[in-house]
């Protein structure tokens, strides 16, 4: 018989609204305490302690508007955080500060999160959703210049960018994006003449997440359907379908592979956390604690792997904390 699936390691509780965004810092040397930072509903950051399961500080700067993505820039001390009131904050949090320092609007009313991606040391670049709804903009930070603007060809019916992700083969190559769209295709963007180099229809309906393992040139998305599609890129730049896995339930808000390459987690409409073997996507875990719809899933940076952790957000206000798979 399998083993029963492990309870999480710990909850964490008080955010006292829907958790829609998380995200880890544990980089640094000791005495530097790993922290979490989430993003809720009633448009809170809480940054958590994760010694003391206890929120050290609370950042309000969205209006009380959901905040959907948080993200940090070289540590802990600076975050990113995008919200439902069409705005991009950048925070200062060194030596105990809480200030918004910068901040972008957006002018999109859709729930797509910005990707971000460090391209060279103090220089990163961020792509957003843009005002017009099928537009994806690129800025460079910190200096909010325009990189290019994604248009879709005329007639393409993409529909609005539902999730973006940047990424690079080396820190010296090219950028570019993979975008999952409303008419349930992957496209992957080539940033320096903002034409599109490949598109996959891979769903029936929009993509609600997707990520994206440069190593293997190898992707996963999920949508509101029950299945799990797997796609690969090849050496002329091609999307191409590898594979897909069907799910037991349908509806997937949030998939992440781990910084290692080795594991994914996925983020349920049906209440569950389930991880996969990324070589084979072979199930090995279904965690089930919470009772609402998990939002948002993601894996921590220790460097230590058997500290390494799992976190999800959920509809019901909370966040579960799980230690799996964490030998090498």
């Amino acid at each position: 018989m399998a083993a029963p699936p492990p309870d999480p390691q710990f909850v964490l509780r008080g955010t006292s609204a829907a958790v829609h965004a998380l995200h880890f810092s544990c980089g640094g040397q000791e005495p530097d305490v790993p922290v979490l930072f989430s993003g809720s509903e009633n448009g809170l950051i809480n940054v958590w302690n994760l010694k003391t399961h206890r929120v050290d500080k609370a950042l309000d700067g969205h209006g009380r508007k959901s905040v959907c993505w948080v993200e940090t820039m070289d540590g802990k001390d600076r975050l990113l955080s995008q919200g439902r009131d069409q705005k991009i904050c950048l925070w200062d949090l060194a030596e105990g500060r809480a200030s918004v320092t910068d901040s972008v609007f957006t002018e999109n009313v859709g729930f797509c999160r910005c990707s971000l991606l460090k391209v060279a040391q103090g220089r990163w670049l961020m792509a957003m959703a843009a005002k017009a709804l099928d537009e994806v903009q690129v800025l460079e930070l910190p200096s909010k210049t325009s990189v290019c603007t994604l248009k879709p060809e005329a007639g393409a019916k993409l529909g609005m960018p539902m999730c973006l992700k940047l990424w690079q083969i080396n820190c010296g190559s090219q950028p570019l994006l993979l975008a999952g769209y409303e008419d349930g295709s992957v496209v992957l963007w080539n940033l320096s003449v903002g034409k599109v180099l490949s598109q996959l229809f891979c769903h029936q309906e929009p993509v609600m997440s997707l990520d994206f393992d440069s190593e293997k040139a190898k992707g996963i998305s999920g949508s509101s359907e029950r299945v799990l599609s797997i796609w690969s890129l090849n050496e002329q730049q091609n999307l191409q379908v590898h594979t897909t896995h069907r799910l037991v339930n349908a509806g997937i808000s949030d998939i992440t592979i781990r910084p290692d390459k080795k594991i994914l987690a996925t983020a349920g409409w049906d209440h569950r956390i389930r991880v996969f073997g990324w070589k084979k996507m072979k199930p090995l875990a279904v965690l089930d604690y919470h009772t609402a719809t998990v939002h948002c899933v993601s894996f921590s940076d220790h460097k230590n792997p058997s500290e390494r952790l799992l976190a999800a957000g959920s509809k019901d206000h909370r966040i579960s904390i799980w230690s799996i798979y964490t030998q090498t």
